[in-house]
């Protein structure tokens, strides 16, 4: 009965910050596949230990277990020398059923150039240093404060607060002008960015 209530509360507790956990993990591991091996690593670790969870952020105290299970799995894959194939292949899963129902989204001309703004802003955020790209992650798309990416990250928060702006000043520089405003405010053009798997 009391494993139950563990049980319950964990789901609780943690379940609601699953699409964070991915959203951290494939920006850091730059794989889909092993994004989810990482969440999945880090969801068990929680479980594991969270009976030394003592409340707070939630959300901060797995994306910090999160991290830590994306960069044992990049050193482990450092140390195997492995190269991922998979990251530009994707199963075509059309059912080919032709309907006729009128499509409210946006023009080809609009879906491209979104598109190609991503695409560019991916390639721009694979050319930044992980922890460089970690502090993006987490600040412009998971919008931790300041104090909660320096737990996650075990750094000081002036360390953060440098590395995010190397990070937005590298992602200005002219190659990649107009993916962030000159404010340095927002790397994601649109809702939609969060979501890493899209």
């Amino acid at each position: 009965m009391k494993n139950q209530g563990r049980h319950g509360d964990f789901e609780q507790a943690m379940l609601p910050h699953l699409d964070a956990a991915y959203n951290l993990a494939r920006w850091l591991v730059r794989d889909p596949s092993t994004a989810e091996d990482v969440v999945q690593d880090a969801y068990e670790r929680a479980w594991k230990y969270f009976a030394a969870f003592r409340g707070g952020s939630g959300r901060a105290w797995l994306l910090q277990i999160v991290r830590n299970a994306a960069y044992s799995t990049l050193k482990a894959q450092r140390q195997r020398m492995e190269v991922s194939l998979s990251g530009g292949m994707r199963a075509a899963d059309e059912d080919g059923v032709d309907m006729d129902i009128p499509d409210s989204s946006p023009g080809p001309e609009v879906t491209l150039a979104q598109r190609q703004d991503l695409a560019a802003l991916n390639v721009a955020l694979d050319e930044l240093p992980v922890a460089w790209r970690e502090c993006l992650i987490l600040r412009e798309v998971e919008a931790l404060s300041y104090k909660e990416m320096a737990r996650i990250m075990d750094v000081p928060i002036g360390t953060v607060m440098s590395r995010l702006s190397r990070a937005r000043h590298a992602l200005q520089r002219e190659d990649h002008q107009g993916l962030v405003p000159k404010n340095g405010k927002s790397i994601a053009p649109e809702r939609g960015f969060t979501d890493a798997r899209q």
